[in-house]
C-alpha cells in the first residue's frame, strides 16, 4: 500500500519546477492536500526548495542548478576601506528567474521584487556582466575554459552567473558574486600588485596596448569604440591606482589622428565639467608614447588599492524601475524622480549635462554612459535603514563623437549645428552653452590636437558664442 500523500510527494518537485514561485495555498490545491500537509512535504526538500516572503506573500520555488551545483551564490560587497561582507545569497529558480533579498542593503528595490524574487538576474548584477571592448576581450580569451560562447552578448543568465562567480573579482562597482571569485580577490591581497611609477607609464601603457591589439579583439576604434585596458599606476595625489586606459593606434593616418584628437578632447571636456560647482567628472590625463595617445581615466568606483563603491548605470535603473527603454538622459532620469530614486537637484544636473554633451557634439550619450551611486540612510547605530536617493556618479565618456571617423576609416566633414532650447529650457541651455563654448575654445588652442581639428574647434567656438548672444 502506498503511504498517504505519496502521490503529492512525488508530484511536488516537478510541479514546482514547472510553475516557478507559487503560494502555498495554490500549490496545496494543485496537489490535492491541505496547506498543513504541504508544509510537511516541503520540509522534505530543504536544499532544493526556496521560501521567501512573509505571511500571505510567502512563495515557494525549486532551485535551478548552475552547472550541476544547487548551492546559493554569496553576493559580497567591498566597502570604501576594503572590508568585505555578504549582502545576500543568490538562488537560481526553475524554470527561470532568481531569488536575491536586498532588504536592508543600500540598493533600492522595485516593488515587484520586494520579497527577493526576480524574473531574471537581479539588476544589481547587470552592470557587472562583461560587455564592450573589455568584455569581448575576456570572452575571446577564456570562453573555452569557462564553457561559454566567445560572444558575451549571446550568454544566458546562467552563463553570466557562471562567469561572474568564477572570474568576476574586478567588475564595475563593489560587488563580487560567488566564493570562487571572492577567493581570486583575496589571493591578490596576499600578493599585492605593484602599481607602475608615473615615469614608466608611457612605456608600460604601450606594452599593454600591444597586448590588447595582439589579442585581436573585435571592436576597434574604427567600429566606433575605443580599445582599452585596465592598469595600476602610482600617481601622487590620486585617489586610487586603478585606471582604465583608452588608446589610439600607432600608425599614421587621418583616422588614427582623429581618434587621438578625440581622446584629448575627452580630457578637456571632463576638465571643464570638473570646474562646474556641484558637477564631478572622472579624473584623467593624457599620456603620449610610441606614436599612441593614451587617455588614463581614474576609476571612481575604486578607493586606494582595495576600497570600492557601488555603481549602477542609468540604463540598468531604467530597465529595473521604469522600462522606458528609449530617450535622452533627462527623459530617462525624469522617470526615476517620482519614485524617489533621485532628487530634484540631481535631475536638474542631468539635464545640464545632457545639454553640455549635445553642445560639444557628443552623439554617444546612451544610457550606459551615465551612472549613479546607491546611498544608504543610516540610523543612530550607523547601520543602513533604507536606501537614500541615488547620487550622480562623476561624468565620463564625454567627447565630440560626431567627429569620429566612419566605420571604414574615412574622416568625413561634419557641420556643427547645435541643438537650440525650448523657451522653458533657455536658462539651463545658456549655462551649459557657456561651458561648452569654453571647451571648444580650449580645444582650439591645445597643441596636442591636430591643426585641422583645431580649426574645426575654433569655428565651433565662434558658432556657439554667436548663438549664446542670440538665444
Amino acid at each position: 500500500m502506498r503511504p498517504p500523500n505519496q502521490t503529492a510527494r512525488d508530484l511536488l518537485p516537478a510541479l514546482l519546477a514547472r510553475r516557478g514561485r507559487v503560494a502555498a495555498a495554490d500549490l496545496a490545491g494543485q496537489l490535492g492536500v491541505s496547506v498543513a500537509t504541504l508544509h510537511r512535504l516541503l520540509q522534505a526538500h530543504p536544499r532544493q526548495i526556496i521560501s521567501q516572503g512573509a505571511a500571505r506573500r510567502a512563495r515557494y520555488a525549486w532551485r535551478r542548478p548552475l552547472r550541476g551545483q544547487i548551492a546559493p551564490l554569496p553576493l559580497i560587497e567591498v566597502d570604501a576601506s576594503g572590508r568585505s561582507h555578504t549582502v545576500a545569497q543568490l538562488d537560481l529558480l526553475q524554470p527561470q528567474g532568481s531569488c536575491l533579498d536586498l532588504g536592508g542593503s543600500s540598493w533600492p528595490v522595485p516593488d515587484e521584487a520586494r520579497d527577493g524574487w526576480w524574473d531574471g538576474l537581479p539588476y544589481v548584477l547587470q552592470d557587472m556582466r562583461p560587455q564592450g571592448y573589455l568584455g569581448r576581450q575576456l570572452a575571446r580569451a577564456q570562453h573555452h575554459s569557462l564553457g561559454v560562447s566567445d560572444n558575451p552578448q549571446a550568454w544566458s543568465d546562467d552563463d553570466v552567473a557562471h562567469v561572474l562567480s568564477h572570474i568576476g573579482s574586478d567588475c564595475s562597482g563593489n560587488l563580487i558574486l560567488g566564493a570562487a571569485a571572492f577567493e581570486r580577490w583575496q589571493a591578490l591581497r596576499l600578493a599585492p600588485p605593484e602599481p607602475v611609477a608615473q615615469a614608466q607609464c608611457g612605456a608600460h601603457f604601450a606594452q599593454l596596448a600591444q597586448r590588447a591589439v595582439a589579442a585581436g579583439v573585435p571592436g576597434s576604434s574604427a567600429a566606433g569604440e575605443f580599445p582599452k585596458f585596465p592598469a595600476l599606476r602610482h600617481l601622487p595625489g590620486s585617489g586610487t591606482p586603478h585606471v582604465l586606459v583608452k588608446f589610439s593606434a600607432a600608425e599614421a593616418s587621418a583616422a588614427v589622428q582623429r581618434w587621438s584628437d578625440l581622446l584629448v578632447c575627452e580630457r578637456l571636456a571632463l576638465q571643464c565639467l570638473g570646474e562646474v560647482p556641484g558637477c564631478a567628472s572622472a579624473a584623467c590625463r593624457i599620456v603620449q608614447h610610441g606614436g599612441r595617445t593614451f587617455l588614463e581615466l581614474e576609476r571612481f568606483d575604486r578607493h586606494g588599492l582595495w576600497g570600492r563603491s557601488p555603481l549602477v548605470s542609468l540604463a540598468t535603473l531604467d530597465a529595473a524601475f521604469v522600462g522606458q527603454g528609449q530617450g535622452d538622459w533627462a527623459r530617462l532620469a525624469a522617470g526615476l524622480h517620482p519614485l524617489g530614486l533621485i532628487d530634484e537637484a540631481t535631475l536638474r544636473r542631468i539635464e545640464w549635462l545632457g545639454w553640455f554633451g549635445r553642445l560639444i557634439a557628443n552623439t554617444d550619450m546612451h544610457a550606459g554612459n551615465l551612472s549613479f551611486r546607491p546611498q544608504p540612510l543610516g540610523g543612530a547605530d550607523h547601520r543602513p535603514r533604507q536606501p537614500g536617493p541615488l547620487a550622480l556618479a562623476p561624468a565620463y565618456d564625454m567627447l565630440p563623437m560626431a567627429y569620429a571617423p566612419l566605420a571604414g576609416g574615412e574622416v568625413a566633414p561634419r557641420n556643427f549645428e547645435p541643438a537650440l532650447p525650448q523657451p522653458h529650457q533657455r536658462g539651463v541651455w545658456l549655462q551649459a552653452g557657456e561651458m561648452a563654448q569654453q571647451f571648444w575654445a580650449r580645444a582650439a588652442t591645445d597643441s596636442r590636437i591636430s591643426d585641422g581639428f583645431r580649426r574645426v574647434c575654433r569655428d565651433n567656438a565662434r558658432t556657439l558664442l554667436r548663438l549664446l548672444d542670440q538665444v
